[in-house]
C-alpha cells in the first residue's frame, strides 16, 4: 500500500523543470539569455539550457546559477552527478538567492569539497553575452507572471494598471513599471516630498489631472496615466527620458537635455527600464498588434474574395454550381 501510495505520489508530483521561472530585476542582457534557456529547458533540451544558463551565471546572474544547479540536481545528474548541483545552490544562496537557500536545505547531506572542483568550466570560459535588443520590451506572458504571484491588495492594484493603461495609450507593462517603482502598489504611500498613492502624485501634479483624492486607488492611477501619456507625447517615446521626467520633473530633463544626473533620478531611470526593457514606448501593446494582425487578415480576406468573384465569371457553370464546401 506504502508503494502505492509513493507511486501515485511521484505521479502527480510536477517534475522538477516545471517551476515556473520568477521574475528577477537583472540587466536586461542577463535576463534575455535566462528567458532563452528557460524556453530551451521547456522544449526538453536541457543541455542547450545548461550552456545557456551557465554563460548568464559567468556574467553574474544569481537566477541563471539557481537554474543550472536545479538542472544538475535534477535532469543532468548522470552527466555531473549531483554534486555540482549542490555546489552551485550552496553558493547562490550563500549570496542571497532565497529559493535556493529553500531547496538547498531539503538537500540534508554533506556540501562537497573542495568546492571549485565541482564547479562547471563554463562558469571561467563563458562567452561574451549577446547584446541585448533596445526595441524589444519584455514579454507579456513574463510581466503576466509577475503580475499573478503578487500578494492579493497588490495585485488588485496591479490589474487596475493594467485595465486602465490602454484607455490613455500607454503600454500597461511601461505603467506597471512606475507604479512598481513609486509605490510598490501601496496605494498609502506617502514620499517625504507629499507625493501621493499608487503613482506618487505630488499636489500640482494631481491638480493638474483633474486628481480630486489622490488616496483613491483609480483616481490616482488615472491621474498618473494622464500624465504620462503626456510624458510619452512630450518625449517622442523615448522612455529614459520620459521616466526621468515622471521621477525628477520635465524641467529638469529640458534642462539637462536629457536624464538628470542625480543619483535617485539615475537609478529609477535604471529600475524602469529594467522593468520594461525597450528604450522606447511600444504604441498601443499588444492590443495595437493584436489589431494590426486582424485588421491584416481582413484585407487578405477581401482580396481573395474579389478574385473569386473576378474568377466566378469564366468558370464552368456546373461549377458555379457545386456546393462551397467542395471548392475550399
Amino acid at each position: 500500500m506504502r508503494r502505492l501510495a509513493l507511486v501515485v505520489l511521484l505521479a502527480i508530483a510536477p517534475p522538477l523543470h516545471a517551476e515556473v521561472p520568477a521574475w528577477t530585476d537583472e540587466p536586461a542582457e542577463l535576463v534575455r539569455v535566462i528567458e532563452r534557456a528557460d524556453a530551451s529547458r521547456s522544449a526538453g533540451n536541457n543541455l542547450v539550457a545548461a550552456r545557456l544558463y551557465c554563460t548568464a551565471a559567468a556574467h553574474g546572474s544569481l537566477e541563471a546559477q539557481y537554474q543550472l544547479a536545479r538542472l544538475y540536481i535534477g535532469p543532468l545528474r548522470a552527466r555531473r552527478g549531483r554534486d555540482t548541483g549542490h555546489v552551485l545552490l550552496a553558493l547562490a544562496a550563500q549570496r542571497g538567492h532565497e529559493r535556493a537557500g529553500k531547496l538547498l536545505s531539503t538537500l540534508r547531506r554533506p556540501l562537497p569539497t573542495p568546492l571549485e572542483r565541482h564547479l562547471p568550466t563554463c562558469l571561467f570560459t563563458s562567452a561574451p553575452l549577446p547584446p541585448a535588443d533596445r526595441e524589444a520590451v519584455a514579454p507579456h506572458a513574463v510581466v503576466e507572471h509577475y503580475v499573478a504571484t503578487l500578494p492579493p491588495g497588490q495585485r488588485s492594484h496591479a490589474r487596475l494598471v493594467q485595465k486602465l493603461a490602454p484607455r490613455y495609450k500607454v503600454d500597461p507593462r511601461l505603467a506597471l513599471a512606475i507604479v512598481r517603482a513609486e509605490s510598490n502598489f501601496n496605494p498609502s504611500a506617502r514620499s517625504p516630498r507629499n507625493a501621493m498613492g499608487l503613482m506618487q502624485l505630488i499636489p500640482d501634479t494631481a491638480e493638474r489631472f483633474g486628481v480630486r483624492d489622490p488616496f483613491d486607488p483609480e483616481q490616482n492611477v488615472r491621474g498618473g496615466l494622464a500624465y504620462l501619456k503626456w510624458l510619452i507625447a512630450r518625449y517622442d517615446g523615448d522612455i529614459a527620458r520620459v521616466a526621468g521626467a515622471y521621477n525628477a520633473g520635465e524641467g529638469a530633463v529640458d534642462r539637462y537635455n536629457g536624464v538628470p544626473p542625480f543619483a535617485e533620478t539615475e537609478e529609477y531611470v535604471r529600475r524602469i527600464l529594467g522593468f520594461y526593457r525597450a528604450r522606447r514606448h511600444v504604441v498601443g501593446g499588444r492590443r495595437r498588434i493584436l489589431f494590426l494582425l486582424e485588421r491584416g487578415m481582413r484585407l487578405v480576406g477581401r482580396r481573395e474574395a474579389s478574385k473569386r468573384q473576378r474568377g466566378s465569371r469564366v468558370i464552368d457553370s456546373s461549377v458555379a454550381s457545386a456546393p462551397l464546401s467542395g471548392l475550399l
